[in-house]
C-alpha cells in the first residue's frame, strides 16, 4: 500500500530571522546559531551532525551525513578516508554542499563551497586526539569498498590490531581532513504557514553579500 505523508507536516512558530538581527559576518552567526543548537536540542543530538553532498565524475550526487570537527574564518572542516567514495568525488570534483538542521530550533543553515584537504600536521594532531578504536578503524576499513559479510571487517581490525602492536599508530596517509572554503550561506527560519525567512549570504570579492529569499 503506498504511503503518504501529504498529511505529515507541523507549523513552525518559533521565531523570526530579520536582518536587523543578522550580523554582517555569516560565519559569526553559523557559530551562534551551532552554540544555541548544542545547548537546546532535546532529546540530546550531536548538533554538529550535517549532510555533506558531493557530485561525481559522471554528475551523479551524492549525500551522507557526517560530524563537523570545526569551524573557523577559513571554512568547515571534517574528517576521512581519501579513498572512500566521498573522498573519490572530491578528488575529481572539489566542490560540496553541506545542510545542518536543528529542529527543535526550527533552523537550517546550507553551506556550499569549494573543498581543500587539510595540511598533514593538522591531520595528524586530530588523528592523534582520537580514541583507540576510532584509529584503529581508519586503519583497517577500505571505506566504501564491498566486504563480503561482518566478519571480513572483524578479521582485518583484528589483523590491524596485531600490526600495531609493536608499531606506532600514526596517521595513514589515506586518511585526513578537508575544509570547506565557503563561498554562499544560507539562513533559514522556520515560520507559520511556511512562510520562512530566509538570509543568503554570498561572497563577492573577498566580501560578505546578504539578501533575503523568498520561502
Amino acid at each position: 500500500m503506498p504511503l503518504s505523508l501529504a498529511q505529515m507536516r507541523r507549523n513552525y512558530t518559533l521565531g523570526g530571522l530579520h536582518e536587523e538581527q543578522a550580523p554582517d559576518d555569516p560565519l559569526l552567526m553559523f557559530g551562534q546559531w551551532l552554540e544555541q543548537a548544542r545547548q537546546t536540542e532535546s532529546p540530546p543530538v550531536e548538533a554538529n551532525s550535517m549532510h555533506l553532498a558531493t557530485v561525481d565524475a559522471e554528475g551523479q550526487p551524492h549525500c551522507r551525513v557526517l560530524l563537523l570537527k570545526g569551524v573557523s574564518q577559513e571554512g568547515f572542516t571534517f574528517f576521512g578516508n581519501y579513498q572512500s567514495a566521498k573522498g573519490q568525488e572530491l578528488a575529481v570534483n572539489p566542490r560540496a554542499a553541506m545542510t545542518f538542521f536543528w529542529p527543535g530550533l526550527e533552523r537550517q543553515v546550507r553551506v556550499e563551497g569549494r573543498v581543500v584537504r587539510l595540511a598533514a600536521q593538522l591531520s595528524d594532531a586530530y588523528f592523534d586526539s582520537r580514541p583507540l578504536a576510532s584509529r584503529l578503524g581508519a586503519w583497517a576499513s577500505p571505506q566504501s569498498r564491498p566486504l563480503a559479510d561482518r566478519e571480513e571487517l572483524q578479521a582485518l581490525l583484528a589483523q590491524t590490531i596485531r600490526r600495531f602492536v609493536d608499531e606506532p599508530l600514526r596517521r595513514p596517509e589515506h586518511w585526513g581532513g578537508y575544509c570547506l572554503e565557503p563561498e554562499r550561506l544560507e539562513f533559514w527560519q522556520g515560520r507559520a504557514d511556511r512562510l520562512h525567512d530566509r538570509l543568503d549570504y554570498r561572497r563577492q570579492n573577498g566580501q560578505w553579500r546578504r539578501q533575503r529569499l523568498a520561502p
